[in-house]
């Protein structure tokens, strides 16, 4: 959420920048003004008032103690007004600021001034790739027939069981999916990231404190009785620890890792490009999350995805880089880098991993704070990454890696599995 006070200092810049995303950005930077304006005319009323009142209510005691009662009871008659007035003053008051509130949760974040402009993925700029993409024999199949083939994932038993886009992992599959998540979490571990397990389901205070809720209510499994939402990622429990939260400046930066399931409703997907593991209700994903000091985010975030780009040269899988364009850019992040994993049997690049900088938009709504060196408490930077989301990454694997004998298995991996291939 932007600050009503870095927007009030800032306007031209935040109209420009937030033009980049949507035509509405002059008439809500304005209607933001207008409401902070009658929100603090509204204070001062009230805080009158509230002065007003404390001065006659000493006054009042000193009269009945000097024998002055009618006089002292007239000041009486006048608080009362005075406390009407001021009740109906602060229902205006509660009014103007939800608004202000409710309106702040419908802009998004300003993005990076490095951030290309765009309306669609097909406008985001490609910045990095690497590895080999290999020539696969003629009798190469996507990873969905794969999976049938071998007998390693089940995506009929899991749509009997649930539905679509709930597949049960059998066997070597459901092994190099343990695998994988090792593999990830002890890459965290060992680059500083501190293990730690989270709830699967939020309440509503964590939804909006990341930025889910208001925005993607739609996309999220929500519990009715108990009005509980399944976690999209990790991201937002994990992040939702530091809400209310005021650090000191020492204690930066925190970084975490969580492994979880993670659910996703994905409503209005269908199609070839979401078959087999490319889009799912439910999967796996290692995440990381760091909280910084707002002059070390941007460095913080080269390093994060230098990390994800090492994970991804151990796994020895073709991948590239995208900076995203404001059309394709998150409604918390201020710049995402995407990565993607080439599948040589579907032809097409496979997201595994956003890297993100929401810098204090995130922060402000959790009220993540840390005190300064001149002992002023100071909004966070928050960032986060999928390290990785497994689904693609082992999609990646199957299709990349399978041979005539079989689908052997990454190197780095045989340790994990305890197998060198799937036969």
């Amino acid at each position: 959420m932007l600050q009503v006070s870095y927007i009030r200092e800032h306007q031209a810049e935040v109209i420009e920048r937030l033009s980049k995303r949507t035509n509405e950005a002059n008439s809500l930077i304005e209607a933001v003004l207008e409401l902070d304006e009658s929100r603090r005319a509204l204070q001062t009323k009230v805080d009158v008032i509230s002065s007003e009142l404390n001065v006659i209510s000493k006054e009042i005691g000193e009269l009945f103690k000097t024998g002055q009662a009618q006089k002292a009871n007239e000041f009486k008659q006048k608080t009362t007004d005075l406390k009407e007035t001021k009740a109906t003053l602060s229902e205006e008051l509660n009014t103007a600021a939800d608004s202000l509130q409710a309106l702040l949760y419908k802009i998004p974040n300003l993005p990076n001034t490095i951030v290309p402009k765009g309306l669609t993925e097909d406008d985001n700029e490609e910045i990095f790739s690497a590895g080999t993409i290999p020539v696969l024999s003629e009798n190469a199949i996507p990873h969905w027939e794969l999976a049938k083939k071998y007998d390693i994932i089940d995506f009929e038993l899991g749509n009997k069981i649930t539905g679509a886009g709930f597949p049960v992992y059998k066997g070597k599959g459901a092994r190099l999916q343990r695998a994988l998540i090792n593999y990830f979490l002890d890459k965290n571990t060992a680059a500083g990231y501190n293990e730690i397990q989270v709830p699967h389901l939020v309440n509503e205070a964590s939804g909006f404190g990341t930025g889910q809720l208001p925005d993607k209510e739609g996309q999220m499994y929500h519990v009715g009785e108990d009005d509980l939402y399944l976690i999209p990622t990790a991201e937002v429990p994990a992040t939702n620890i530091f809400r209310d939260v005021l650090l000191q400046e020492s204690e930066l930066p925190k970084t975490l890792t969580a492994y979880t399931p993670c659910f996703r409703r994905e409503a209005g997907s269908y199609g070839a490009h979401v078959r087999g593991l490319n889009r799912l209700h439910q999967f796996d994903k290692v995440e990381i999350l760091r909280v910084e000091h707002p002059s070390n985010s941007y460095a913080a975030l080269d390093g994060m995805v230098e990390h994800i780009k090492s994970i991804l040269e151990e796994l020895k899988l073709p991948y590239r880089i995208l900076k995203l364009c404001t059309g394709d850019l998150g409604f918390t992040a201020a710049l995402t880098y995407d990565f993607e994993v080439f599948s040589t049997a579907q032809d097409r690049w496979l997201e595994i991993s956003s890297v993100s900088n929401f810098e204090t938009y995130q922060a402000n709504r959790l009220k993540l704070r840390f005190k300064n060196a001149e002992g002023k408490s100071e909004l966070a930077h928050t960032l986060n990454g999928s390290s990785l989301a497994l689904p693609r990454v082992l999609a990646g694997i199957l299709e990349n890696y399978q041979t005539d004998q079989g689908i052997q298995v990454p190197e780095i991996l045989v340790p994990y599995t305890g197998f060198s291939i799937i036969d």
